[in-house]
């Protein structure tokens, strides 16, 4: 069964914005944290940020820039991205924190470029 489907990706400008969405259909979403990684190709997928029920906590390369939030009554998280960079480009996927291999869903494509 479907457990985490993110949306939201696309063709963007350096400078731009976009905003991810995950949906999610697994048990107890409202007490587990929830994290973004992202991927490019050759690459160890990385945590890009996670929030628990209150806190939130990102890389150092998006701090400032990106924003995660999560709406428990939706059962879905968010990914703010500002200010992107070429550098973003990737495949976005939401996870739990830490990350459930079952968990694992399609992603969205982000990329950045002029």
């Amino acid at each position: 069964q479907v457990q985490l489907v993110e949306s939201g990706g696309g063709l963007v400008q350096p400078g731009g914005s976009l905003r991810l969405s995950c949906a999610a259909s697994i048990s107890l979403f409202d007490l587990r944290p929830m994290a973004w990684y992202r991927q490019t190709p050759g690459k160890q997928r990385e945590l890009v940020a996670s929030i628990t029920r209150g806190d939130a906590d990102y890389a150092d390369s998006v701090k400032g820039r990106f924003t995660i939030s999560r709406d428990n009554a939706k059962r879905t998280v968010y990914l703010q991205m500002n200010t992107l960079k070429p550098e973003d480009t990737a495949v976005y996927y939401c996870n739990t924190y830490p990350p459930s291999e079952v968990y694992w869903g399609q992603g969205t494509q982000v990329t950045v470029s002029s």
